[in-house]
């Protein structure tokens, strides 16, 4: 008899979550496109509106085409649940607004897409949510910044556009000393290249738009909860801790376990913002992941020899991309992201910023877009498009 063997990741992004349809046998998940779901009776109606029992009411909150991605989601990564929603941002959204009350505060790290800035300074400050930014590349500046008002840190595992990698296990543990959650934005090196969750992160949050679609087709983003943070421990979290009104006063961390946290960005944030997934768009998702590892070590080869290529050309002056031997992140590379350094890297090009303005203007194969991750190579000049509101 042969021993039997945990599935692989290949085997987990395609089959993960994945079964034959009930109704029709068909192997491929698939799509409900359906806003919503017949109950068998009232007390059916009942217990699913109360949390008694899981199953599907509207796809807002729920659909069994996104199902299938997050369970898979949460395989991959090594999380006990997971939840999709409609973009990144919108994940990051449920996650502050479950985890924040007005006038609390949380510690970002400086070296993030100049998206999340944005949102982080701008928009969550209409929730009276206050981010305090640290340096990702200075530990002790993430040390010093944490205050009792300290929610949670957030930091991405390869920065974009930078493509720094940041040392995970050293903020995760001045996360658990301060007895708050490590999220780690994992978009750019996808649970392919580093699993935050066995560095010490408590959430993990992906744009799905990119890498883990793959294709450039769909939009989405997704929650993973790594089922590892004590919500309980303290009254600092109230709405998984304390009784919840919405649902007659259930505890959700208490009543749900490890896998909380999904539960309550669903059944609150979810329900109540509503930045649902189409299961359409899920449904691309998925399709996608099933060649996450064979497109994720194809775009860091090829990232490797245009950051090699880069280093040695007379007109450019610098190159960021952590796969390079004399690279100052290239020993947290080699720890953290062992199978490559991801697809994104960044360079300067002698004569600054009109140069660079120049050199978009005139490529010929590369798209000048500001997607990533699809299997079609881009270039960007950060300064004047996506960051250009940043000093």
């Amino acid at each position: 008899m042969s021993d039997t063997k945990s599935p692989g990741f290949d085997t987990l992004a395609i089959h993960a979550g994945a079964h034959p349809d009930p109704a029709t046998g068909a192997r491929i998940t698939p799509i409900y496109q359906t806003t919503s779901f017949v109950f068998d009776d009232v007390d059916h109606a009942a217990s699913l509106f109360g949390l008694q029992a899981f199953g599907n009411i509207y796809t807002r909150i729920t659909n069994p085409t996104t199902a299938v991605l997050e369970e898979k989601l949460a395989a991959l990564e090594g999380g006990t649940a997971a939840l999709g929603v409609a973009s990144g941002h919108g994940a990051q959204l449920l996650i502050f607004h479950t985890l924040l009350s007005p006038g609390d505060e949380f510690i970002a790290a400086r070296q993030l897409y100049g998206g999340s800035i944005n949102q982080f300074n701008h928009s969550f400050k209409q929730f009276g949510w206050n981010v305090v930014w640290a340096d990702g590349d200075d530990i002790s500046s993430c040390e010093k910044a944490v205050s009792p008002k300290t929610k949670a840190i957030f930091v991405e595992s390869i920065a974009n556009p930078g493509g720094r990698v940041t040392d995970l296990e050293a903020i995760a543990k001045i996360a658990k000393k301060a007895g708050v959650p490590l999220i780690v934005d994992n978009t750019l090196a996808t649970p392919y290249l580093c699993k935050p969750i066995e560095f010490g992160a408590d959430i993990v949050v992906h744009s799905l738009t990119k890498f883990l679609g793959g294709h450039g087709n769909s939009m989405g983003g997704a929650i993973v909860d790594a089922g590892t943070f004590d919500w309980s421990a303290s009254d600092r979290y109230p709405i998984m801790s304390q009784p919840c009104a919405s649902y007659n006063g259930l505890k959700i961390h208490e009543t749900f376990g490890n896998f909380a946290f999904a539960i309550a960005c669903r059944v609150l944030g979810l329900r109540d913002l509503g930045p649902a997934i189409s299961p359409t768009n899920s449904f691309n998702i998925l399709t996608g992941m099933e060649t996450l590892s064979l497109r994720m070590q194809r775009h860091c080869d090829n990232a490797q020899k245009v950051a090699e290529f880069l280093a040695g050309h007379d007109k450019v002056s610098w190159v960021s991309y952590a796969g390079l031997p004399g690279d100052s992140d290239h020993a947290l590379a080699q720890k953290y992201c062992p199978k490559g350094a991801g697809a994104v890297l960044t360079f300067g090009v002698s004569g600054g910023y009109e140069a660079g303005i120049a050199m978009v203007s005139k490529v010929e194969l590369f798209s000048h877009l500001a997607n990533i991750g699809d299997t079609r190579s881009l270039i960007i000049h950060p300064s004047s498009t996506t960051h250009r509101q940043l000093t």
